[in-house]
């Protein structure tokens, strides 16, 4: 089920539309792909500027910032376009969907100058120092130190599965500035230009391969950072951590949800009309997907009406947990399915991201261990199910 919108919105879906059927790049030109979020070739940046450029990049955006204006359920078929099209508007997604954003909205005039903007112009690159070797899930427990020296914070300590920072030109690092508070006050958000003496960092592979180099260990030994570099004000970095980007945040539910369709297509498509197409076993399971992945859109659907009413969406946990685990549930199925078959292992099949990518490149062997990601990052699915009881059940905290 897709909802039909206002007369506003499907002109505004159809003026997007026609803009990708424009300017998409060729195949030709997306045979250069990355495998991992450094070393982003020249096209991707090309065509974030381009969506820059013409206020495509962040819909929901002023203009200066390279969007529109546009509402929420303006926002929501724009995710339903890209995601339908499997298209990403970076390479570097967390710079443009995170980091960016909590320096549009947090930070002062001329953070947005010298960071935001080139980082959604795809000018410099930038990555997220968040989680600790003893902070992941509890990420207030961070213990990396900024102490301040005259016109300078020295920083010290160390970040753990920090994404594409061997190739960022900057990191939004998430730092104690005060140990003696309540570990949720004690926290600040500075901006760190890479290059800086003192600044390590380690890239280290995967699961999907020794060449498949995203991770980093970051090491800050003694790293003066300027005091203009502090995001918002000190000690107040746990509701920039928490709070930027809500409304597009609240939008990513589109994107799971399209890939929990997306893969399930797939699926369909590998039995084709083989004995599984007949098999009751197969055919239930899969009947199960297929309703979740429905309920799906529609609990994104009703977040999305609470939300222009002006509540909180409560669902936004619930939304997180039923795609990221949907899509690792229907490659679980294939692998059952088509036994050795899904084990089959080419070329390429460690590239996710980029712009139309062509998913037969993708073992689902490959899709199995990546789906694992998307159950741990941005919040485990064991935090997700805490919130769902706590904030949707109202059950008491364990």
């Amino acid at each position: 089920v897709r909802l039909k919108f206002d007369e506003a919105t499907e002109a505004f879906r159809a003026e997007f539309v026609a803009w990708l059927d424009a300017n998409l790049p060729s195949g030709s030109t997306t045979s250069e792909r990355p495998t991992s979020s450094a070393g982003i070739p020249s096209w991707s940046r090309a065509f974030q500027r381009k969506m820059f450029d013409d206020g495509w990049l962040v819909p929901g955006y002023p203009t200066e910032f390279g969007g529109r204006n546009a509402g929420l359920s303006e926002q929501m078929v724009y995710f339903e376009e890209l995601a339908e099209r499997h298209v990403s508007r970076s390479l570097n997604p967390q710079g443009l969907g995170i980091i960016a954003s909590s320096i549009i909205e947090f930070g002062d005039d001329g953070q947005r100058r010298d960071y935001a903007i080139p980082i959604l112009r795809a000018e410099i690159t930038a990555a997220l120092g968040m989680s600790e070797p003893g902070a992941g899930s509890d990420l207030a427990g961070l213990t990396t130190r900024a102490v301040p020296d005259g016109d300078h914070f020295v920083v010290n300590g160390q970040k753990v599965w920090t994404s594409g920072a061997h190739d960022a030109d900057v990191l939004l690092a998430f730092v104690r500035t005060d140990p003696d508070v309540p570990k949720h006050r004690g926290i600040s958000a500075l901006i760190i230009d890479t290059d800086t003496p003192g600044l390590e960092c380690r890239p280290f592979p995967d699961l999907m391969g020794p060449d498949h180099l995203d991770f980093n260990e970051v090491f800050f030994d003694d790293v003066f950072v300027p005091r203009r570099n502090l995001v918002g004000e000190l000690n107040d970095g746990w509701r920039i951590c928490t709070g930027a980007l809500a409304h597009e945040r609240a939008m990513l539910w589109v994107l799971w949800s399209e890939g929990f369709d997306t893969s399930l297509d797939d699926l369909v498509r590998c039995v084709g009309d083989t004995p599984l197409a007949q098999d009751d076993v197969f055919l239930d399971r899969l009947g199960s997907l297929l309703m979740d992945a429905e309920s799906l859109r529609l609990l994104g659907y009703r977040g999305l009406a609470r939300l222009q009413r002006g509540l909180v969406a409560a669902e936004q946990s619930l939304l997180k947990l039923m795609g990221s685990e949907g899509q690792r549930d229907v490659a679980l199925l294939a692998l059952d399915a088509l036994g050795a078959d899904a084990l089959d292992q080419r070329e390429g099949t460690s590239v996710f991201q980029p712009w139309g990518a062509n998913r037969g490149d993708s073992s689902w062997f490959d899709r199995f261990l990546n789906s694992f990601a998307g159950t741990i990052s941005g919040g485990t699915s064991e935090i997700q199910r805490n919130i769902i009881a706590e904030r949707i059940l109202g059950l008491p905290r364990n």
